[in-house]
């Protein structure tokens, strides 16, 4: 097969699926009938045997209910059903009822896969050829009803083609939200984690030695433990779109000073400073550049060795907002690139900047993040 055919044989059934039934396909099984014997009665005497047409056609309507799950087999039916009588009758119903087979093309090609629309227009071809050769057809009636039948064709491939770019669509919502979760979770959560580890191991060294100093510890870690689960509660009112979640202020240029700590022998020191207007800088990048700087302090924190010192510096100028985050451990050829240094190239990537992690000249690692003025309407 060529390309195009062989797409369209290997198309599986329609995305999503449809569903089983909707009150419209009730509606239609109760009308229809009505309309036929409606047609029926209203009909001059010249169109041959339409009452026995209209039993067929009543007894056809049932196959709209699975229509949609069945899409071949109905078709199947019922053109195989009106092939049969156009043998007995000799001729074709006449009635403008039958357009309700339309439904059932209409139907394979919305929700069927590729071998099942193949296998309808096999049928429909047979069932047509049926028909020409009983009775012939004005060339003028054969365009029309191709004109009909293409009409129903290209309704049914554009409600495929929009149902499928809208799942999609929600598929890379899905996703981005994902990604936005996994990045939240370990901004948030690894940095306290990261701190209570951190804590608990300066604790265990000198709780033998130094009770008060293993008290402080505790002390320390029971205010990480707290703030954890505080940023949690936070997340699952966002995630369950709780009101009191659109109220609570995320984190901004202020809270970095928060990330300050003085070192006593637990840890490096870390000093934060701000340049610039910094409450001119938009809340969402705001907490952004906070995300930044607490997985570059956190990772500091934990890989640094030898480190005594992490400087965070954010400067806002009329260009653009930018943050460095240096340490003074040992020097390092190179890290793996772990979910925090991916997720910190995701954050600035969305608001238009850029972030570069990389060893620092003289010792040390360095983080570097640039996030523009045009990129802050976001």
């Amino acid at each position: 097969m060529t390309s195009p055919l062989r797409s369209l044989w290997d198309a599986p059934a329609a995305v999503p699926p449809p569903p089983r039934r909707v009150w419209r396909d009730w509606v239609l099984v109760a009308v229809l009938p009505l309309v036929a014997i409606f047609e029926a009665a209203v009909r001059p005497d010249d169109v041959p045997w339409r009452w026995l047409w209209v039993g067929v056609l009543v007894a056809l309507v049932p196959t709209l209910l699975w229509r949609r799950t069945h899409p071949l087999a109905m078709l199947a039916i019922a053109f195989g059903v009106g092939s049969v009588f156009t043998l007995a009758t000799g001729g074709d119903p006449q009635l403008v009822t039958t357009a309700y087979f339309l439904l059932l093309v209409y139907a394979v090609v919305r929700w069927g896969s590729g071998r099942a629309m193949a296998a309808a227009g096999a049928i429909m071809l047979a069932s047509s050829a049926l028909s020409f050769a009983l009775a012939p057809t004005a060339i003028g009636d054969v365009i029309g009803g191709l004109a009909v039948v293409a009409a129903t064709v290209s309704l049914g491939v554009a409600f495929r083609w929009r149902a499928a770019a809208r799942a999609r669509e929600i598929d890379r919502v899905k996703l981005l939200e994902r990604e936005q979760l996994a990045r939240d979770l370990h901004d948030t959560v690894a940095h306290h984690v990261s701190a209570i580890a951190i804590q608990a191991q300066a604790g265990t060294a000198v709780a033998a030695t130094d009770p008060a100093a293993a008290v402080e510890v505790l002390r320390v870690i029971e205010g990480e433990a707290s703030r954890t689960l505080d940023e949690m509660r936070s997340m699952v009112r966002v995630l369950r779109r709780d009101d009191v979640a659109d109220r609570s202020p995320g984190p901004g240029l202020s809270d970095l000073r928060a990330l300050a700590h003085a070192g006593t022998g637990r840890g490096p020191t870390v000093e934060v400073r701000l340049v610039g207007d910094v409450e001119a800088v938009p809340p969402t990048v705001a907490a952004a550049v906070y995300r930044l700087a607490q997985e570059a302090v956190t990772n500091a924190r934990r890989h640094a060795r030898s480190a005594t010192r992490v400087d965070v510096r954010v400067e806002v100028d009329e260009a653009a907002i930018r943050l460095d985050v240096r340490d003074d451990g040992d020097p390092v050829a190179s890290a793996a690139a772990g979910y925090g240094m991916t997720g910190m190239a995701e954050r600035a990537t969305l608001l238009g900047g850029t972030c570069e992690a990389g060893p620092a000249s003289g010792g040390g690692w360095a983080v570097s993040a640039v996030l523009p003025r045009s990129g802050w309407s976001t």
